[in-house]
C-alpha cells in the first residue's frame, strides 16, 4: 500500500498528525506543566513514604523501650518480694536477724538502681513515641501535598481537554497549595 508511494489516511490520521506537529503553545505549556507536577509529586510521594517508615521504626523502638522498662519493673517487684520475705524472716523466732537485715539492705539498694533504670527506659520510650508522632504528622503533610499535586495534574488534563484558561490557573493554584504543604512538611510544621 504505502510501499509504492501511495498511502491512504484514516479519518483521524490528519487530526493526530496536526496535533503532533502543530504549534499549539497552550497544549505544550500544559504538557510541560503536567510533567513538572508529576516529577514534584513523585518527590513528595517519596518523602511521604520515608516519613511513614520513620514513624513506624520510631514506634517500634518505643515499644521495645517500654518492654524493657516493664522487665525492669518486674525485676524491681521481684526484689521487693524478696525484701518482704527477708523482713518477715527477721522477726521469726530463732532466725539470724542480722543475716536477714543485711539482705533487706542489699535488696533496698538493688531496687533503687533497678528503679532508676526502669524510669530511664520509660523516658526513652516516651521520647521515641514523640518522635513517631512527629514523623507521622510530617507524613500526613507530605501526603496532603501529594494529593494536591495529583488534583492539580487532573485539573491540567481537564484544562487540556477544555482549553479553559481559568482551569490552567486553578491547576497552578492547587499545585501551589501542594508546594506550600510540602514546605510545611519540610519544616516539620
Amino acid at each position: 500500500m504505502s510501499g509504492h508511494g501511495f498511502h491512504v489516511h484514516g479519518p483521524h490520521d490528519h487530526e493526530l498528525e496536526h496535533a503532533a506537529h502543530g504549534n499549539d503553545d497552550f497544549a505544550s505549556r500544559i504538557a510541560v506543566m503536567t510533567a513538572i507536577m508529576a516529577t514534584v509529586g513523585a518527590l513528595f510521594g517519596y518523602e511521604g513514604g520515608a516519613t511513614q517508615n520513620d514513624a513506624a521504626m520510631f514506634k517500634n523502638e518505643a515499644a521495645i523501650k517500654k518492654t524493657e522498662a516493664a522487665n525492669q519493673w518486674n525485676f524491681y517487684q521481684s526484689k521487693s518480694s524478696k525484701q518482704n520475705l527477708a523482713e518477715l524472716a527477721m522477726v521469726l523466732p530463732g532466725a539470724d536477724a542480722e543475716k536477714y537485715k543485711a539482705k533487706v539492705a542489699r535488696y533496698e539498694s538493688e531496687k533503687e538502681a533497678i528503679k532508676k533504670d526502669a524510669e530511664k527506659l520509660e523516658a526513652e520510650s516516651k521520647e521515641w513515641e514523640e518522635k513517631s508522632e512527629n514523623a507521622l504528622h510530617q507524613h500526613h503533610r507530605w501526603a496532603q501535598a501529594m494529593t494536591a499535586v495529583q488534583i492539580a495534574i487532573s485539573l491540567a488534563a481537564i484544562t487540556l481537554l477544555t482549553k479553559k484558561k481559568w482551569l490552567q490557573y486553578a491547576s497552578y493554584g492547587v499545585a501551589g497549595i501542594g508546594v506550600a504543604l510540602a514546605g510545611l512538611a519540610w519544616f516539620h510544621i
